[in-house]
């Protein structure tokens, strides 16, 4: 499958869709590993580092609700 785009025929899901759910699992992810990061950050007490992490931290959240709100009305409709 090395360099053939997979537009659905193998795994039955268009890249589209793939790829919208690909985008919430990888915010999601990244909600998680931010985490770690922002208490790094409050361990060597880095406030502007904390504040970094958890606006970033915040961002992935947003992202993910709003890719789970469309892959939602998606599935539904």
């Amino acid at each position: 499958m090395a360099g053939r785009a997979e537009t659905g025929d193998v795994t039955g899901t268009q890249d589209k869709d793939y790829n919208l759910v690909w985008y919430v699992e990888s915010c999601l992810s990244n909600v998680l590993r931010l985490e770690s990061y922002i208490q790094d950050a409050e361990r060597e007490k880095d406030t502007e580092l904390v504040e970094l992490f958890r606006k970033a931290q915040a961002d992935s959240r947003k992202g993910a609700d709003l890719g789970k709100k469309l892959l939602r009305a998606r599935l539904n409709g």
